[in-house]
This record gives structure tokens, C-alpha cells and sequence, in this order.
């Protein structure tokens, strides 16, 4: 599975629009209903609108009626690693069936690295409803 997500998140860093920073990523979401849903980042020239390709694909699941999901995969184009901002990684915490969802990302080399959410946001923002998470 992890290399079909990761797969599905470069597919979908193609339809990146970042005129601005030349940073396109996508990324891929395993819903637990069992569909794969992808997004991209897209920038804005007010740079606080910018959104980031996980939370893209993340809110197209969401509004797509599926609630939770069980992987991610983010794919940058950079030289370095990759990794969801904090951001991300708070929405994350929102919508991942455990903090104990993998999360990949890629190197510039192809290597897939994979973390928890629980590894890459420790201690999230939550409600005391979700806190048993």
C-alpha cells in the first residue's frame, strides 16, 4: 500500500499550482471506507491562503463524506526530504483513525520514509472528546 499512496501522491504533485515558490507536492489519503483521495498544494500570491497538498487531500475526503483515514503519503519535489508542516500535521490529528496512521514521505532519492502521526505531532491540539485517540 505504501507505494501505490506514494505513487498517487506524485501523480497528483503534477497538478500543483506554486507560480510562486516552484514547490509542488501532492499527497494521497487511504480512507477508511477504502479510497484513495489525492490533493495538491495550491498558492496563492497572498501567502497566508496558500493551502498544503495534504490538507487538500485530507478535506476532499472529508467532503466527500469519508471521515477518517488509515495512510498518507506526501510527495515533495525538493532536494531535501519531505515532511507535512505543522498545520497539516494538527488537521491530521483531526481526521487519522489512531495517531498510530503511517505517514510517508519521500526523499529526493526515492526513498519512502515512514513516521506515525504520533512521531511527527506528539502532542496535538485536541478535544477532550478525541483525546483517547
Amino acid at each position: 500500500m505504501k507505494e501505490l499512496l506514494m505513487q498517487k501522491a506524485i501523480e497528483a504533485r503534477k497538478m500543483a499550482y506554486a507560480p510562486y515558490s516552484q514547490f509542488m507536492v501532492g499527497a494521497a489519503v487511504l480512507g477508511i471506507d477504502g479510497k484513495i483521495y489525492t490533493g495538491c498544494n495550491i498558492e496563492n500570491a497572498s501567502y497566508g491562503m496558500t493551502v498544503c497538498a495534504e490538507r487538500t487531500a485530507i478535506f476532499k475526503m472529508v467532503s466527500e463524506g469519508c471521515l477518517k483515514f488509515k495512510a498518507l503519503a506526501v510527495a515533495g519535489g525538493g532536494k531535501e526530504d519531505s515532511a507535512p508542516c505543522l498545520a497539516c500535521r494538527q488537521v491530521m490529528t483531526e481526521f487519522c483513525e489512531s495517531f498510530d496512521v503511517p505517514v510517508y514521505c519521500n526523499g529526493p532519492d526515492g526513498v519512502i520514509f515512514e513516521h506515525t502521526i504520533k512521531e511527527i505531532c506528539p502532542y496535538p491540539f485536541v478535544s477532550f472528546e478525541k483525546s483517547t485517540v
